[in-house]
């Protein structure tokens, strides 16, 4: 894309880009501003900004500039300093933009005065998040949730809304503006609850589903990464699943499960989940904990980490700060270093050796080519194993029905025939073993009472 750069003046170090237009896909046209509180955090705001762009696009938004104010501190009612706001309003008959993005996330005074600075609306980091998952919601349970994240979202900033008249001071000021701003929370209010019930709901379904799958010994493998890292497109090159992969933002909200067979023989139960992105806003992590329960539960968590874009280090950081604050560091991880067939062969040779704490191993791969798959599913099976039980036990003959969901869920490693059954050795799931343990006390049978096998 072909860019002007220009700075503003005398507005201090800011950097303002304008985007061809005529390369512009239609849609609203936008306006994108950061933040950094210095020189040296501008590296990574730019990276953010990169992203926000992505986001807007995705959103539908056609960008016609950017700029970055470097400012050691916020300004408490505009966010940026009065100066930049002035010189982003006065582009507006410029570059004919009706929407200002901000980079982080605004307070409802802030996102207020803002609007009133620059006479166009002004949508934050948050809000443009939401909105994308409101276009891309298409399960019910899906919907559900990010209506509540929105909700959430809207409240606070009601009183600020310059579609309602807010209520004034003094006697005879208090009409309809006050009860038409009362009745807006009020019914967001009972409108939240409603949906905070559904969400319950739905979390005590996929709890049901859940205790039902445990009744089968299946293992759950949990996809996670950063969004657009190719979750999906790994999921359908292991399992040919056929889920929706696109190469956009947030493309998957819905989690989908596929089963795949791994070469101990052993199935498992691949997740693919919503994507992690920095500043990921509160009320989408309160608002998906049902479906965020489904990566609690998983035996197993695999990374997905793209390789061919540049802030690789950042994005991981940013996956190990969520899945700490869910609770799930302690959880066995793989690393999938994805798209490694976009990498050059020195950036190859570097990942390959890429595996810091805490995963067990670390994999390149490439969901587009097939490279590393098979690699991929046996670390998968070496990892799923070490989680199993280790047991030798003999089982009678007449309950082979055991030993074939031993062998269809777990690892047989040696077996051989006595004149009381069948003497096995190797690990199952622990809701196996837990079968096997009854089966033994029940035929009150001594698991080691033949000799160990060879």
């Amino acid at each position: 894309m072909k860019e002007r750069r220009a700075r503003g003046a005398s507005l201090g170090p800011g950097r303002f880009t304008v985007f061809d237009e005529s390369l512009q896909a239609r849609g609203e046209r936008a306006f994108l501003l950061g933040w950094a509180s210095n020189e040296a955090a501008m590296a990574t705001v730019e990276q953010e900004m990169e992203e926000l762009r992505e986001l807007a696009q995705t959103a539908g938004a056609q960008i016609v500039g950017s700029d970055i104010q470097r400012r050691a501190q916020v300004d408490p009612s505009l966010y940026f300093g009065r100066g930049k706001v002035e010189e982003v309003a006065s582009l507006r008959e410029t570059l004919d933009f009706s929407l200002l993005i901000a980079n982080d996330e605004l307070s409802p005074r802030q996102q207020r005065n803002l609007e009133e600075a620059t006479g166009v609306a002004v949508v934050d980091r948050t809000g443009l998040i939401l909105d994308i998952f409101a276009q891309h919601a298409r399960s019910r349970e899906g919907r559900i949730q990010v209506e509540a994240a929105q909700l959430r979202h809207l409240l606070p900033r009601l009183a600020g809304s310059v579609s309602l008249s807010r209520p004034g001071g003094g006697i005879g000021t208090r009409g309809p503006g006050e009860q038409k701003l009362e009745t807006d929370r009020r019914r967001i209010r009972t409108r939240l609850a409603s949906l905070e019930r559904a969400i319950k709901q739905l979390a005590e379904e996929r709890a049901l589903h859940r205790a039902g799958r445990r009744r089968l010994p299946f293992r759950s493998v949990a996809l996670v990464g950063y969004t657009n890292a190719g979750k999906s497109s790994l999921l359908n090159a292991l399992t040919r699943g056929g889920a929706l992969a696109e190469n956009q933002l947030f493309a998957t909200l819905d989690p989908t499960t596929r089963a795949v067979r791994l070469p101990g023989g052993q199935p498992c139960l691949l997740v693919d989940t919503v994507g992690f992105i920095q500043k990921l806003p509160h009320e989408l992590v309160a608002a998906f904990h049902a479906t965020l329960e489904e990566v609690k539960e998983a035996d197993l968590i695999i990374h997905v980490l793209d390789a061919s874009r540049a802030g690789a280090e950042r994005r991981l950081e940013t996956v190990h700060q969520t899945l700490d604050e869910m609770g799930l560091a302690e959880k066995p991880m793989l690393l999938a270093v994805n798209k490694s067939d976009l990498c050059s062969p020195e950036s190859r040779l570097r990942l390959q050796m890429f595996a810091p704490e805490p995963y067990l191993a670390s994999q390149l791969v490439s969901a587009e080519t097939g490279q590393g798959l098979g690699d991929l599913r046996e670390k998968i099976g070496e990892a799923l194993s070490r989680e199993m039980e280790v047991v030798e036990a003999t089982i009678p003959y007449h309950h082979l029905q055991v030993l074939t969901r031993w062998r269809r869920y777990g690892v047989v490693e040696a077996e051989q025939f006595t004149a009381s059954g069948v003497r096995v050795r190797g690990r199952v799931p622990h809701s196996l073993g837990a079968q096997l343990a009854r089966l033994m006390a029940a035929a009150d049978m001594d698991p080691l009472a033949e000799p160990p096998l060879a």
